[in-house]
């Protein structure tokens, strides 16, 4: 193959990795492990909300260049220590806080609100908490956010829906309270948005989009275009 047809090709595979996202998550993935010292850190915690969505993608794509996001999210993960997959447990709680963020969104509770991952809630606000004190230890003190997450749009019990409207998001905001933390709230910024959550849980490429807005909004106090 001669050196035109080569670099044809390699000019058509950077079109289809730029335009398929494939090189939004590259730089995603390398700088969850590599902080860049002249970008503005943020550190996207959640459970797979985050880490099974384009939302952290999303979210840097508005931010631009002066940022570097990095998706620190853990499908199945709970607040809470007495469930089967406590977020702070995982070995990328540790990495998020190697990361050293300069902005840190919190995004869990759903799977809180799922009785075979996390049968027992009682001390939900303690340990969220504990995860947010672990953050505010940090050398560059960032900037933390709440999040209340999605509604769950499912009437099934995995996550209960009635359960997280009533004492998660309720314990959210008991939590913000008392660390004197700004809230992003999704649940009602999203509460008419079910047609962007084909599970009744987790927003397809719509809804990470919707996501990444709202936190976007938070965040510089700009509404995207």
């Amino acid at each position: 193959m001669n050196k035109k047809k080569l670099m044809l090709l390699a000019i058509g595979l950077a079109i289809l990795i730029a335009s398929s996202g494939v090189a939004s998550l590259l730089f995603l993935t390398f700088g969850n492990k590599k902080p860049s010292a002249d970008k503005i850190r943020v550190a996207c915690v959640g459970d797979s909300i985050t880490g099974g969505t384009d939302y952290p993608v999303e979210l840097w794509m508005l931010l631009g260049a002066n940022y570097t996001v990095g998706n620190f999210g853990v499908g199945g993960s709970t607040v809470s220590l007495d469930s089967g997959k406590p977020y702070m447990n995982e070995s990328v709680f540790q990495e998020a806080k190697e990361f050293q963020p300069n902005i840190v969104i919190i995004m869990l509770g759903t799977n809180d609100a799922n009785p075979l991952i996390s049968p027992n809630n009682d001390s939900f606000v303690e340990d969220y908490v504990k995860l947010v004190g672990a953050f505010q230890a940090l050398s560059t003190k960032p900037k933390i956010y709440l999040v209340k997450p999605p509604p769950v749009f499912s009437n099934g019990t995995c996550p209960n829906a009635e359960y997280f409207r009533g004492n998660v998001i309720p314990a959210i905001e008991q939590v913000a309270n008392q660390t004197d933390l700004p809230i992003i709230n999704l649940y009602s910024a999203l509460a008419n948005s079910s047609d962007f959550f084909p599970d009744g849980v987790h927003p397809n490429g719509e809804g990470a989009i919707l996501i990444a807005k709202e936190i976007y909004k938070a965040i510089t106090s700009q509404t995207p275009s």
